[in-house]
């Protein structure tokens, strides 16, 4: 078959979704997967963030630790140098293996218990010693508490740790807040008592000596003699009221765990919808109210500021309206952990009305699908609107904290999590746990690193209360390469000669479109026989004019079961869906100031009036020199350099824009920064003005000529067309070079 049949069958599909000829493959999504995947067929036998041990609350200021983590500790601490050393890293490093195959067959259970059933697994009855040093090692770890893969429970269990952690310590400042005030009022009413009449009975008086000297004593002389003009109370009725009232309510509080024994129950503030959490609060409210009341009453009488006069008509109108910021930050926050399959339950259809109106509540989202095609069924894409778009929307309300992540990257943002649990006031949390079973049979964690990687589900952080801009507030930091489109990744393979081949694959969301199933109709696998120079990488294919593109297919690169190389091509729809992400992801860009249009266009335009105000300059100075009889000639060099000395006559003059793809530099405007020598002393030179000029272009690479014209503050290094053709990253580095050619 000729080039252009292939290509011909090739376009059709690409551009109908059906296949004609022979030359197309359904894609077995079973056995195929991205390129990128192939190093990943077995995630229990590489080390990385999972599993977690979920710290027992109390026992670690961190509330999660990576396993690899804790056994790169271990060794650290017990491997000796040597042959010794090598051996107990062998084998801790096997029971590590094995505990996260345990977890993958479904095990459960404590760090300490499994690492006890592991270790006995692997002990040998010929070698005792084995036992003995995995038992050091599982020892030499301090900390325990549930241990954690990256699975559909994920989201849920870590979100609530993190939530449990946070309240434990707000649980603790609370109520060493609360033990101080009741031990003080409570010496108010002891001092009282004692020195009142009934405080001077006998048997009082006996009671405050104690059991020990009360033969030594006669109590009732005592009483006699010390009770003389001993008031009925020491206290005023009203003040005594108060004081016992305010006893009262701390003592009955249910909002955060009182000691063993002491009384109810306290308030439940864990959710499974948002609905039941408001009413909760609302229910609660006046509950609140009065252990704040009763609160700020109980700090006012230990110092003896009560002020009758002014503060009953305080207190009498003390409600809901009067519980401030500072007051809410004393009870528990409510945490709503919503279930992927109940999003959409109409019990949660107030979220948004309830993140807006300040509640203290916090809201996990889980998120199991950003692929809604198969679900809504209109033969369209959605693209995950109701789930990948989520926290914008909530970012966009403003006055809260958001943060949008997938579960692979939550152990990374722990920190964040931590944060968002404490802060004041709402806060919401959308977590991707892993495409469903549906989609595939790759593992979780998986799939949901690549929802992120593929700018499907990009980690993002909103703090309102981080600053007044969007400078402080926003961070895309916890993805990789924020300033591209799609990560790139080195990728080696072997090519029919079985010759070592070296390319950058780009990880899109057509990418990670391929792993669903569900989507095996928008893909097509051609044979190599078939390959022809009209297809793109998809990534490529985005960055094409629309003409040029009309005469490519996009493709992917693909490894079945056997982990051999195939090129897939995508169908229209989902390269449209491609597109509508990245667009998505250039908007996160902007509010992280990536590529900021708004600072583009406010750089050009400062770029015209300095080009304007010089060439203004240069005219007057022409016209001076005219008016004055110097020749053109003389009077070129000072308007070339704007007012600064004049070159020497071994300095190269101002170069001109060269007529082929060479890089070059309007010397004559160089303001003498230095940014460029920085990158490269041997590239870049300097004249004898201390202006700079292209040295040695030999002496660097298409790289250090693109960053130096980015980082020039009068963008006047134009980087021209790359010298060598097989310098990485070419593509992008163009791109970057059109704004300065």
């Amino acid at each position: 078959m000729d080039m252009a049949a292939k290509f011909q069958d090739q376009l059709v599909f690409h551009m109908t979704g059906r296949r004609t000829g022979e030359g197309l493959a359904p894609l077995d999504s079973a056995s195929m997967r991205p390129a990128l995947f192939a190093g990943y067929r077995d995630l229990t036998r590489l080390r990385h963030d999972y599993p977690l041990v979920l710290v027992e609350t109390g026992k670690s200021d961190a509330y999660a630790a990576s396993l690899t983590l804790l056994v790169n500790r271990v060794l650290d601490a017990l491997a000796p140098r040597g042959i010794e050393g090598e051996r107990l890293r062998k084998h801790v490093l096997r029971l590590e293996r094995e505990l996260r195959a345990m977890l993958a067959a479904g095990v459960s259970g404590d760090l300490s218990e499994l690492w006890a059933a592991a270790a006995e697994k692997l002990a040998s009855a010929a070698d005792e010693s084995v036992a003995k040093v995995l038992a050091l090692a599982g020892g030499a770890i301090k900390i325990d508490g549930a241990l954690v893969d990256c699975d559909e429970h994920l989201p849920s269990r870590f979100m609530i740790h993190a939530w449990r952690h946070v309240q434990a310590q707000k649980a603790a400042l609370f109520h060493g807040h609360l033990d101080g005030l009741q031990r003080r009022l409570s010496d108010i009413l002891r001092a009282a008592y004692a020195h009142s009449e009934a405080g001077q009975k006998p048997a009082a008086l006996k009671a405050a000596v104690g059991g020990m000297h009360a033969d030594d004593f006669d109590f009732s002389a005592m009483s006699r003699l010390v009770g003389k003009n001993v008031p009925k109370d020491e206290l005023p009725a009203s003040r005594r009221k108060r004081i016992e009232w305010a006893l009262s309510v701390i003592k009955s509080q249910r909002f955060h765990a009182a000691k063993l024994g002491q009384g109810e129950p306290p308030h439940e503030f864990l959710f499974d919808n948002v609905a039941a959490a408001v009413a909760a609060y609302r229910d609660r409210l006046p509950q609140a109210v009065e252990l704040v009341k009763a609160i700020a009453v109980a700090e006012l009488e230990t110092r003896n500021g009560y002020d009758e006069a002014d503060h009953d008509p305080f207190f009498e109108a003390y409600d809901e309206q009067s519980i401030a910021a500072d007051d809410l930050a004393l009870f528990p926050d409510y945490l709503v952990c919503i279930p992927a399959d109940r999003n959409d339950a109409p019990e949660n259809a107030g979220l948004m009305d309830t993140l807006s109106s300040g509640l203290p509540v916090k809201v996990v989202v889980q998120v199991t699908d950003l692929l809604e095609e198969a679900s809504l069924g209109t033969g369209h894409f959605a693209f995950g609107v109701r789930s990948a778009r989520l926290a914008t929307t909530a970012m966009g309300l403003g006055g809260m904290f958001v943060l949008q992540a997938a579960a692979s990257s939550l152990y990374r943002m722990r920190n964040r999590v931590e944060g968002g649990m404490g802060c004041r006031g709402p806060a919401l949390f959308s977590v991707f746990a892993g495409a469903p079973a549906a989609a595939g049979d790759l593992p979780r964690y998986l799939t949901a690193a690549a929802a992120m990687e593929s700018r499907a589900f990009p980690a993002f952080v909103y703090d309102a209360a981080a600053g007044d801009n969007w400078a402080t507030r926003f961070s895309l930091e916890h993805n990789r390469n924020p300033e591209t489109d799609w990560p790139v990744e080195p990728f080696e393979f072997a090519d029919e000669g079985l010759q070592r081949q070296r390319s950058d694959v780009a990880f899109t969301y057509a990418d990670f479109a391929m792993c669903d199933r569900r989507n095996a109709q928008h893909f097509a696998v051609v044979p190599r026989d078939r390959w022809t120079s009209a297809m793109v990488p998809a990534g490529d294919w985005l960055a094409l004019p629309e003409r040029e593109a009309a005469e490519r297919v996009p493709y992917l690169l693909a490894v079945d079961e056997k982990d051999v190389l195939h090129r897939v091509i995508v169908d229209m729809r989902m390269m449209q869906a491609t597109r509508r992400c990245v667009l998505l992801w250039h908007r996160l860009q902007e509010h992280g100031g990536i590529h900021d249009s708004h600072a583009v266009r406010l750089l050009a335009r400062e770029k015209a009036a300095w080009e304007a105000q010089k060439s203004e300059e240069i005219d007057a100075i022409r016209k001076a020199a005219a008016a004055s009889g110097a020749p053109a000639a003389e009077a070129a060099p000072a308007a070339a350099t704007a007012g600064a000395p004049a070159a020497a006559e071994s300095a190269p003059a101002a170069e001109e824009k060269p007529a082929s793809d060479d890089p070059w530099i309007e010397t004559a405007r160089c303001p003498s920064c230095n940014e460029c020598q920085l990158i490269n002393p041997e590239m870049f030179g300097y004249n004898d003005n201390k202006q700079a000029f292209i040295k040695d272009i030999t002496k660097g690479t298409y790289r250090q000529l693109v960053e130096a014209a980015e980082v020039c503050q009068v963008a006047i290094i134009h980087p021209g067309k790359p010298k060598n053709p097989d310098e990485p990253g070419l593509e992008e580095l163009m791109k970057r070079a059109e704004a300065f050619n």
